[in-house]
């Protein structure tokens, strides 16, 4: 059986959506394949965010991802809305659902404690997948 297709996505996909993309790929590989995409992209990932996860993951974006728009990723499954602050992304799925993430940008305690809050919720997701919860 095919593994569900995963696409996080967030406006300009530079900095939630790519961490969790990033954190997809290594905590959940074995469950799900890890997309992300925004409606606008920029032209780098945001660096803090590329160093945090580094440091705290061992991942070095920069080298594995690059900002997406959501017609750059094949069509998926189930689509996970990083936040909405002012206009949600919308990505046809079978399944989607809202993290409800604020943007950490500028804040590097923000970044770690949002870093570590989408490492829960993607390990939370793979055992939905896995048990098919969802």
């Amino acid at each position: 059986m095919n593994k569900p297709k995963v696409a996080f996505i967030c406006v300009h996909n530079s900095c939630r959506s790519q961490m969790a993309e990033a954190l997809g790929k290594l905590f959940g590989n074995e469950v799900f394949e890890s997309y992300s995409a925004g409606t606008e992209t920029k032209p780098q990932i945001n660096q803090d965010a590329v160093r945090i996860i580094q440091d705290l993951y061992n991942v070095n974006m920069n080298q594995t991802q690059k900002s997406k728009l959501l017609s750059d990723i094949p069509e998926v499954d189930i689509a996970i809305k990083m936040g909405c602050n002012v206009v949600c992304p919308y990505l046809a799925a079978k399944h989607t659902e809202d993290w409800g993430l604020e943007d950490p940008t500028g804040n590097e305690e923000k970044i770690i404690s949002c870093a570590l809050e989408i490492e829960r919720k993607v390990k939370d997701l793979a055992r939905r997948i896995k048990n098919k919860e969802i």
